[in-house]
């Protein structure tokens, strides 16, 4: 199981401090989301936690041996479907015939086991966002870390996405996820963590959190930013 903590992170990027003295654990299993207005350093957070950005000071655990990263715009080669996927497998040291099979088992979970072949730069954006999620599934992550993975996404795709993102984290990938729409947190996520100028504000369970914060910090996005009817329909 992932566990992950951060202390006292301060991350500075072109003179302007994004992460100022971020603390926080986040638990492992589960789906944790990360919410907040924007700048809060949201997807700076996922960042230093994948590694893909290092803080100026402070210290990071993170307790993975396999992480995937699945990003608002899917970062996918310009090769078919099915080799976008292998690609999540090539440093697993797994057999050829397993990986293959990794590969359409993945497709066939997210529906495009009918496009292996196709070039992804052919899919659209609901489609690319579902092959980088296969490319995730297929690697079986410890850690699985997303970045509005339904942002401007329609709502079947939308629920394929939640659906999978749910199953991972069912299956005992620790999922760590950045959203601004909260109605889907309620629906996923077992506790928030509201982030506001680089600092975590408030961390709690997901609906005594969205329904009742805190802090004045937290009570000041939510109070803007939740959408009551949708989730009460969502409890």
């Amino acid at each position: 199981m992932a566990g992950i903590t951060l202390t006292d992170i301060v991350l500075v990027l072109n003179r302007t401090t994004i992460l100022d003295g971020l603390s926080l654990a986040i638990p492992p299993g589960g789906i944790t989301a990360l919410v907040g207005p924007n700048g809060a350093g949201k997807s700076a957070t996922l960042r230093v936690i994948d590694g893909l950005l290092a803080p100026n000071s402070g210290s990071l655990t993170v307790q993975a041996k396999r992480r995937a990263f699945v990003f608002q715009k899917p970062a996918l080669i310009r090769a078919s479907a099915a080799a976008n996927v292998a690609l999540g497998l090539a440093a697993l040291g797994l057999p050829r015939t397993e990986r293959r099979g990794r590969v359409a088992a993945a497709l066939a979970r997210v529906g495009l086991a009918h496009r292996a072949h196709d070039p992804a730069t052919r899919f659209s954006g609901g489609e690319q966002q579902r092959l980088a999620l296969a490319r995730a599934w297929a690697a079986r992550p410890d850690l699985l870390l997303l970045d509005e993975p339904t942002a401007n996404l329609d709502p079947g795709a939308t629920d394929l996405v939640e659906a999978l993102v749910a199953e991972m984290a069912a299956e005992g990938t620790k999922v760590v996820l950045v959203s601004h729409n909260l109605a889907q947190v309620a629906r996923l996520a077992a506790d928030v963590i509201v982030l506001a100028q680089g600092r975590a504000v408030e961390h709690g369970p997901t609906r005594a959190t969205l329904l009742s914060p805190r802090t004045p910090q937290a009570r000041a996005y939510l109070d803007g930013e939740l959408p009551w009817s949708s989730l009460a329909a969502a409890s």
